[in-house]
């Protein structure tokens, strides 16, 4: 023992001699060895290094060994198992907690450690709904008044027009079954929309419906319409679209300038006045523009635990009258054009295709590679994406003119109206490679298109008129198009595999394990890991497009002898109360699927149903004058004078709004004299 302690202080100041010699080393190589030049400086004595040390504790020699002094405590004897069983249960706590080698930084009683064979299965949020619900309305109120006349012209009563058109939306409800579906956001109320369209496709199907009314101009219906390429044009199947630009009417002059003019640039004529009168009357255009693009859920892999609604549904109707009144001296004098009818077109296409990948290097079928991990993102509940959009057009142009030449050029535009509404709709989701829905599919596609159109003209010529002008009252385009490209779901669904069930129970589980066949699929070849989608409930994909376009423009001009004729008897006149255009586009895609394969457990249900109708009506209704008995009261009420007196009665509504909540705004609406 005294041995070692004079071992330990002859290594201790041995240290200190080690230190003193790595401090001199230090200096020679500071100075890179090199000594003072003999010429130099010379240098002061190094004083020896002394330390300052001072310490507070005793030195005492060296005493190896362990002190130890147990603590003092009182045993009760009296319960047994209140000392012995609980060091005994705690030491089989630390051995259990030892074996499974889980970190415990602290703890407390031994009833509060949870042992787990394994961690759980990390689950992460996946993406909401989408609900998108869209309403478009224009209402133009376009009746106008025009006399270039001296004289008294009782204006027209055109209240008939709006009843007819009720009318003619009354014949079309039969061509459009669909358009009483209501906005919806519940899995409820998609389910009833679902039975409803499945029930009306089943009985037309069980019943051989071909046709809805035999007194239509064309009516057509199909439950089996071709998805390779096929046109339905009124009926009829064709090979190509047609083109709208071919098919629009000259516009006149409310046709818009392909380039606007430089308005710094001076316009000037040095041709001589003529003398014309072009009268554009109709020339309105109404558009509904809708389309629909859908990639809620980007999956090359989808597995259906519960059936698998898929319906797609297109109804288009027009109704239309177009039966003028042209005087038989106007008819006679060889200047009025040919008279051009009314073009009415029902388009609608159903097309279906497989998503087709970008080209990538494919898996080497001799050493393939097959997941081994997943990522597993859950929605508890019901999924759905709604796209419902409604687009509605009413314009009235029910004008009264009566004209005249003037012995100078005159332009006339009471109609040209254009009125357009225009929805767009993109959704890109998210991308998985598996998404597992535990409920139903119901995927939903419908559109519904109308078009009324009153186009009654009447075209008169005043006594001892020579007749000269050129008469254009038709002329008008009814365009209906409608087309569902559904990709993904044009291959058949596969029965669902063990593996598909047994990964649902283990993400149900929170298993980090995947089945056995699931990285085995063929279809995820090549794949180093799966990103997964679970749905607990229902998903419901639902599209609905309704477009409603209604136009009444009944003119009624008359032409007036000119009071002038004799200086410029040569005078050319021109009158168009035609040339509309009533246009509906909606387009659907919708992605079901981007790869080939969808596994279902339950049902399949796919119907599809196109009904197109068309109607013409020859309506015979005549104007009446405006009674204008109504005025006459209104000034007595105002007025306590006689209302026969020669004092003018003045009606003061500069401040009162309140028409503004109930009609529609025409900033052009007037009466001209």
């Amino acid at each position: 023992m005294h041995i070692e302690k004079i071992s330990e202080i002859i290594a201790h100041f041995i240290g200190l001699f080690e230190m003193t010699t790595d401090e001199m080393r230090a200096r020679i190589r500071h100075a890179e060895g090199q000594g003072p030049d003999v010429d130099g400086p010379a240098l002061p004595d190094q004083e020896a290094f002394t330390t300052a040390f001072s310490s507070v504790f005793q030195l005492k020699d060296y005493d190896p060994g362990i002190a130890y002094k147990s603590g003092s405590y009182d045993v009760d004897f009296s319960p047994s198992r209140h000392v012995g069983r609980v060091f005994e249960e705690s030491l089989e706590k630390l051995a259990a907690i030892a074996a499974k080698d889980i970190p415990l930084p602290h703890f407390g009683s031994p009833d509060d450690i949870e042992l787990s064979d394994e961690p759980e299965l990390t689950v992460h949020a996946g993406p909401g709904s989408s609900i998108s619900h869209v309403l478009q309305v224009n209402v133009l109120y376009d009746d106008d008044y025009l006399d270039m006349t001296d004289g008294v012209h009782a204006a027209r009563d055109t209240s008939f027009v709006i009843e007819r058109l009720a009318d003619f939306s009354s014949e079309a409800e039969i061509f459009t079954p669909f358009a009483s579906l209501h906005r919806t956001d519940t899995y409820e109320g998609a389910l009833k929309i679902a039975e409803d369209l499945q029930t009306y496709i089943e009985n037309a199907k069980n019943n051989d419906v071909t046709s809805l009314d035999s007194d239509a101009t064309h009516d057509f219906v199909t439950v089996d319409p071709d998805v390779n390429g096929a046109v339905y044009i009124n009926g009829k199947i064709e090979t190509e679209i047609p083109v709208l630009d071919d098919f629009l009417p000259d516009r006149g002059l409310a046709k818009p300038e392909e380039e606007p003019d430089d308005s710094n640039s001076s316009v000037e004529q040095n041709d001589p006045a003529g003398n014309s009168l072009d009268v554009t009357a109709g020339a309105n255009v109404l558009v509904n523009i809708a389309s629909v693009i859908n990639t809620g859920v980007i999956a090359s892999v989808s597995a259906v635990m519960g059936n698998y609604h898929q319906i797609d549904a297109v109804s288009q109707a027009f109704v239309y009258t177009d039966n003028d009144d042209i005087d038989a001296a106007l008819h006679l004098s060889g200047h009025s054009a040919d008279e051009a009818g009314t073009i009415a077109k029902n388009i609608a296409v159903f097309e279906q295709s497989t998503f087709e990948p970008s080209n990538h290097a494919e898996p080497d079928p001799a050493d393939p590679t097959f997941p081994n991990s997943w990522r597993v993102s859950v929605i508890d509940g019901d999924v759905s994406f709604v796209q419902w959009i409604e687009q509605y057009q009413f314009v009235t142009d029910n004008d009264t003119m009566t004209v005249t030449t003037s012995g100078s050029e005159a332009t006339v535009l009471t109609g040209g109206n254009t009125a357009i509404n225009f929805s767009s709709f993109f959704q890109m989701g998210l991308q998985y490679d598996l998404v597992i829905i535990g409920g139903n599919v119901l995927d939903i596609n419908s559109i519904t298109q109308i078009s009324l159109l009153y186009d009654n003209d009447w075209v008169r010529a005043e006594d001892d008129l020579d007749p000269g002008a050129d008469i254009q009252t038709g002329n008008n385009l009814i365009w209906n198009f409608a087309s569902i490209h559904n990709v993904g779901t044009g291959a058949p669904f596969e029965v669902m595999p063990d593996y598909m069930y047994e990964a649902q129970k283990a993400i149900d589980d929170r298993d980090p394990n995947m089945p056995e066949g699931l990285p085995f699929d063929a279809n995820f070849q090549g794949y180093a890991g799966l990103n997964v989608l679970y749905i607990t409930g229902n998903l419901y994909d639902m599209t609905i497009i309704k477009q409603v376009s209604i136009l009444g423009d009944s003119d009624d001009v008359t032409q007036a002898a000119s009071t002038i004729l004799h200086n410029s008897p040569d005078a050319t006149i021109t009158i168009d109360t035609g040339s509309n255009a009533l246009v509906n586009i909606a387009e659907i895609v919708d992605y079901d699927s981007f790869g080939q394969t969808t596994y279902l457990a339950g049902q399949l249900y796919s119907d599809a149903i196109l009904i197109q109708g068309g109607l013409v009506e020859h309506d015979t209704t005549q104007p009446q004058p405006i009674d204008d008995r109504l005025a006459n009261e209104v000034i007595a009420f105002l007025d306590d004078d006689d209302p026969s007196s020669s004092d003018d009665a003045v009606i003061n509504a500069g401040n009162d709004l309140s028409w503004s909540s109930a009609h529609p705004a025409d900033v052009m609406q007037a009466m001209v004299a």
